[in-house]
C-alpha cells in the first residue's frame, strides 16, 4: 500500500521573523520524489530536492538559511515575482493615455515589479491535498499604487506536486482598474546540486528561432531577432558554457546571457514543452512546459562570491541559472510585443509546469 506520508502537505513551521516581528514561516511538501520547502515571505522556494539516476537526493535550487539572509541580500532566490517580472525602461509607461511612473531599481529601469516586489511581501499560505497531489494556495492583495502600479490586484499562487514529481505553477490574477502584469518564478537551477559548483556543463535546449536583443541597460530594442548564427540557439542542446564567452555585443552588455527567447509555440492555452535542462554527470533532467510567450534565460552572471548558501558555500558567477517563463521585458513599452495588459472582468492566467527525470 502506498505511504500517503509522501504526500501531505504538512504544516508551516517557523523559520524566523522580520524586523517589525512579523513571522515568516516554512511549509514543506513531498510526492513523487520531489521535496519542496516553501516560505510565505516572496513565496520563495527555499529548497527543492529531486533524486539523480541512483536515488539520491540533492537540493538543485541556490538558497540561504535564514530569514535576514533573504531580507539583506537575495537575488531573488526562488521568490515569486510582480507585478511585473523583468524590466521596465526608465520604470515609465503608458496605459489609455495616462502615464505612470512605477518604482525604479535597476539603474534607470525597474526590474521585477521595483524596490519592494512580490518577493519581498508576506503571502497568505493554505495547504491543501487534492487526489494524488499535495500543494499549497498562495495569495495576496496588491494595493492601487503599490510601487506604483495602477488597481488593486487580487493575486492567486497555486504551487503543485504532482503524483510524478512535477512542480506546477498556476497564476491567476484580477484587477479593479487597468493595469500591466508579468508573474513568474525566480528560482536558480544548478541539477548536480546547490553549491556544487558552475553550471556550464549543464545542456540546455529552448524551442525559439528568436530572442529580443537589449540594449547597454538591458532593456529590448522591439527587434525579434534570428538565433541561427548566434550563440543564442539553443534549439539544438548545447552546454550551457559552449558560447558564454564568444565575443558578442550582447553578451557583453549582459556579462553573459540574461535575455528573453520568443518561443517558438507563441502563447497557448496549455502548458507545451519549451525547455529542457540536463547535468550529465547526475543525470537530472527538467523539462519546462508553459503558456507563456517568453522564457528568460539568465545565466547567472552577477553572482560574485559574496553569498553563502543553504549548504555553506559561496556562490560565485555561473553557479546557477534561471529559466523564467514570461511575457517579454518591457512589453507596456513595446506595442508589437504581446501584451502584458490587464482590464477589469478579465481574468491573468499563466501556467508553468517543471517535470523532473533522471
Amino acid at each position: 500500500m502506498e505511504d500517503r506520508r509522501d504526500r501531505a502537505a504538512g504544516n508551516g513551521t517557523l523559520f524566523g521573523k522580520l524586523a517589525d516581528g512579523t513571522e515568516v514561516h516554512r511549509w514543506a511538501l513531498e510526492n513523487g520524489g520531489t521535496r519542496l520547502k516553501v516560505l510565505d515571505y516572496g513565496g520563495v522556494v527555499q529548497s527543492l530536492e529531486i533524486p539523480d539516476r541512483h536515488g539520491h537526493h540533492r537540493n538543485v535550487s541556490l538558497g540561504f538559511d535564514t530569514i535576514e539572509d533573504y531580507v539583506a541580500s537575495s537575488p531573488y532566490f526562488g521568490a515569486l515575482i510582480g507585478r511585473y517580472g523583468n524590466r521596465i525602461g526608465d520604470g515609465r509607461f503608458t496605459l489609455d493615455g495616462t502615464p505612470h511612473r512605477v518604482d525604479v531599481n535597476d539603474g534607470a529601469n525597474s526590474l521585477h515589479g521595483g524596490g519592494r516586489g512580490f518577493d519581498s511581501r508576506m503571502w497568505d499560505v493554505e495547504p491543501f491535498t487534492q487526489g494524488s497531489d499535495v500543494g499549497l494556495y498562495l495569495s495576496r492583495t496588491s494595493a492601487d499604487g503599490e510601487m506604483g502600479y495602477p488597481g488593486t490586484l487580487e493575486v492567486k499562487v497555486t504551487y503543485t506536486l504532482t503524483e510524478r514529481g512535477d512542480w506546477r505553477i498556476d497564476y491567476e490574477a484580477t484587477t479593479d482598474r487597468t493595469t500591466v502584469v508579468n508573474l513568474t518564478s525566480h528560482v536558480y537551477w544548478n541539477l548536480a546540486g546547490e553549491g556544487s559548483g558552475s553550471v556550464h556543463d549543464h545542456e540546455l535546449w529552448i524551442a525559439a528561432s528568436r530572442y529580443t536583443p537589449v540594449d547597454s541597460g538591458l532593456i529590448p530594442t522591439g527587434e525579434l531577432a534570428e538565433v541561427a548564427g548566434t550563440p543564442f540557439d539553443f534549439r539544438r542542446a548545447k552546454t550551457v558554457g559552449e558560447d558564454l564567452r564568444v565575443a558578442h555585443e550582447q553578451l557583453l552588455y549582459a556579462k553573459g546571457m540574461d535575455h528573453n527567447w520568443v518561443l517558438d509555440k507563441g502563447a497557448t492555452a496549455k502548458p507545451l514543452p519549451v525547455a529542457t535542462l540536463r547535468d550529465p554527470v547526475s543525470g537530472r533532467t527538467l523539462r519546462v512546459s508553459t503558456t507563456e510567450p517568453g522564457l528568460q534565460f539568465y545565466s547567472g552572471n552577477f553572482l560574485d562570491g559574496t553569498l553563502v548558501g543553504t549548504g555553506g558555500n559561496v556562490y560565485r558567477q555561473g553557479d546557477a541559472l534561471c529559466l523564467e517563463t514570461q511575457h517579454f521585458p518591457d512589453s507596456p513599452n513595446k506595442p508589437s510585443f504581446p501584451s502584458t495588459v490587464l482590464r477589469p472582468g478579465q481574468t491573468y492566467r499563466s501556467t508553468t509546469v517543471h517535470s523532473f527525470d533522471r
